[in-house]
């Protein structure tokens, strides 16, 4: 394959992958709103105070989201223009955005595998805070905040290890509430949802940013190489390109098939800076001296 046709079909590929890359940025930008104005993270959130874990986690997720599509956005928006305009400059823009996006996925990816229960454990612990404070208190808030989660999650309640419930705890789901599910295990099976998706994003981003980030510099290399288009749609190397040595004077270059170098007389080099040097409307006997 030459090199105008890798070229073409290099920049075919980094078109295709930037739209999918900004598909993908604007998917984390979603998973960031969802995490921080969500219903169910929302009403988790209200009952937690800005001290807890579950908080700070939110918080640490929200600025990743945030971060991860800001920069998958920028560098699929560089590279599809550096693209089109055969720039190299945006295209260096693109590479640095996607190698910046794939290292924070990196991180994320690490966090997931050694911590892959972290967000759900501060959820729990929260719901478990909030149950057992509506539980020993007859405060007012606490059971609205109680039964406010427990209606986002269609759940209510906890199971007690021994089977027996008091009826303090029997009386917080009165009614047709009694056959929700347990609040635990709603809780659960809604976040290993999400974690499910996060983790899919998350591998499909390592595997987009990797490809656009060898993409990006193969085409940067090109361009800077001086690979362009020309008027019949096929892409050539550019003369300075080919060919990066300084010419020699014309008078030291050997022609095609012809004699060998010959050095021009000093006489008649000075001779004819001499005429060039002369007005072209001088007197007579000055032009023919």
């Amino acid at each position: 394959m030459q090199s105008w046709s890798r070229v073409r079909v290099a920049k075919c590929q980094l078109l295709v992958t930037s739209s999918f890359v900004l598909l993908l940025g604007l998917s984390m930008a979603a998973m960031a709103a969802v995490n921080y104005l969500g219903t169910h993270f929302a009403v988790v959130g209200r009952a937690s105070s800005d001290r807890t874990p579950y908080e700070a986690t939110r918080r640490w997720a929200f600025c990743t989201s945030i971060s991860l599509a800001g920069l998958l956005t920028l560098g699929a928006v560089l590279g599809a223009v550096a693209t089109v305009r055969e720039a190299g400059g945006l295209m260096a823009g693109g590479f640095l955005c996607f190698a910046l996006a794939f290292c924070v996925l990196v991180q994320v990816a690490f966090w997931r595998f050694h911590n892959p229960a972290q967000v759900e454990d501060a959820v729990l612990d929260t719901y478990d805070l909030v149950y057992d404070q509506a539980v020993r208190s007859s405060s007012a808030t606490l059971r609205q905040q109680l039964v406010a989660i427990q209606d986002t999650f269609l759940c209510c309640g906890k199971s007690s290890p021994f089977g027996l419930l008091g009826a303090t705890e029997v009386s917080l789901c009165p009614g047709e509430e009694a056959t929700r599910q347990d609040c635990l295990v709603g809780v659960r099976s809604f976040l290993r949802t999400y974690g499910n998706i996060a983790s899919t994003l998350t591998g499909i981003g390592l595997a987009s940013t990797v490809y656009a980030v060898l993409l990006s510099s193969f085409l940067w290399f090109a361009f800077r190489s001086g690979c362009s288009l020309d008027r019949r749609g096929k892409y050539t190397l550019s003369r300075r390109a080919r060919d990066c040595r300084p010419q020699e004077p014309s008078f030291f270059r050997r022609s095609p098939g012809g004699p060998a170098l010959q050095h021009p007389m000093v006489a008649d080099v000075l001779d004819g800076r001499l005429r060039a040097s002369r007005p072209s409307g001088g007197p007579q006997f000055l032009q023919d001296s």
